[in-house]
Parts: structure tokens; sequence; C-alpha cells
């Protein structure tokens, strides 16, 4: 079930969207490395975490499912921003070095076709952002926000997924520890939640956060070969006719 367009940029307009976009973002940044010269999709909405990487890659393009709704983005300048079919999507093999996927693995019928369709695009050695919602947190279990909608994943579920569909996790991340409720007084205190929610491992955090690596090739198990039975005839000679019998 996606989350309505309206929806979306009402949330992050308010004081609880301002706080996820600060702590989601900075979890994001740290997996990013160098852009320059590369090429950087945001699949799904992720206007709020692309601005300031805008200006550091060769190109940065936002695709929007059209289930979902699409604005423009940036504001100003030439759009850089879709509706697309995101099982579909209007790119060649292997054209893109980086996508970052938020508000979109949960909401598709077919979490493992949407990987494949982003396997297909990017390029050798290309690196994926996933960002889920975790599905022991709080932020799963409330409407309150877009991650309380479609299907939230644990992080065994997560990293089946991913290595089905040819992908190699390599950084994993929690965050927003903070209860997903639009009280200021509470929101106020969001950084010793997450201080303490990350010190201590605890495992209700309200999102994944996992950076995976395109596989070039699909390891595939080998089982010892069975050895077929042969059967060979046995042959048993017949007692011979005595004088006067009927053969």
């Amino acid at each position: 079930m996606s989350v309505d367009i309206t929806d979306l940029r009402s949330f992050y307009a308010s004081p609880l969207g301002n706080v996820t976009r600060r702590y989601v973002g900075r979890a994001i940044a740290r997996f990013w490395g160098q852009l320059a010269g590369l090429r950087v999709l945001g699949l799904g909405y992720a206007p709020p975490y692309l601005g300031t990487i805008r200006e550091e890659c060769e190109r940065a393009l936002a695709f929007m499912p059209a289930s979902q709704g699409v604005v423009n983005w940036p504001r100003s300048g030439a759009s850089a921003s879709t509706l697309v079919d995101p099982l579909m999507m209007p790119l060649p093999d292997a054209s893109i070095d980086r996508v970052l996927v938020v508000h979109a693995l949960e909401t598709v019928e077919s979490p493992s076709e949407l990987l494949n369709e982003i396997w297909r695009i990017l390029t050798p050695g290309g690196r994926i952002i996933v960002v889920v919602p975790n599905r022991r947190g709080l932020w799963a279990r409330m409407d309150t926000t877009p991650f309380g909608y479609g299907q939230p994943f644990s992080r065994t579920q997560l990293k089946a997924l991913m290595r089905q569909t040819w992908f190699s996790p390599e950084g994993w991340a929690e965050t927003l520890y903070v209860p997903p409720i639009g009280s200021r007084l509470l929101l106020q205190t969001a950084q010793a939640w997450e201080r303490v929610g990350a010190s201590c491992s605890l495992p209700f955090a309200g999102l994944h956060i996992v950076e995976a690596t395109k596989q070039l090739y699909h390891p595939v198990t080998v089982r010892a070969p069975r050895r077929a039975r042969r059967f060979a005839p046995v042959f048993v000679p017949a007692p011979a006719s005595r004088v006067g019998e009927a053969p």
C-alpha cells in the first residue's frame, strides 16, 4: 500500500518529519562516500535526502512510483523527478552508480522484483542504500508516519532478501529510537533516545538502513553428484531336459 505524495510532503514539513530527515540523513551520509562523477538515483520519495548530495555527483534523479504521485524536484532549475513504474524503470542496463530506496521497498507487492530491477540498472560494483521500517519498532506499528504503511522487515528478512536478489549487504545502521509522536517536548529528547538506543544496541529502532553492493555472479550451491544405480541382467542356466520329457 503506497502513501500518497501529499501525505509524504506534509510529514516531512512537520516537526516529526524534520527529526526523521535529520537522523536518517546522518545515517545515509555515512554510507554515501565520495560521489564526484557518479550518477545517483533516489527511488520512492527521496528528495528530503538528495538535496545535500546534488552538487557533489554528476547527476541526481528522483523516480517516484505512479501509485504514489510525483512532485517537482529540485524546486529551482531543470526538473530531475519523474513518475515511473518502479518494476520497469526507463533506464538502460548498468547506467546508475548509487541508488537510494526510501518509502518504496515496503510498499511494493513484490520487493524481490523491485530489487531485481535495481540490480539491472546498477553498474558493476554499484551500491544501494535501502531504508525500511523495522518490524520490531514502534514506527511500523503506528500509522502516524509514512513508515507505518506497507510491509516492515526484520534484519534477518532484509538480509535474506538482499542475498536472494544478488546483493551483498556490507553496512547496517538503525535509527529513530524516539517514539513516532509529534509532541514537541518529546522530540526535544530525540538525541538522548538515539544515543541510548545506539549505545545499548536496543532492538526497537524505527528503521533499518542497509548498504549493499551489486554482485556480478550469483553463488550456486555445489552438491556432490548422485551415483545412479546400475542394474545388470543375471543369467541363470536352465536344467537340461530328460529323454522322453516334454521340453
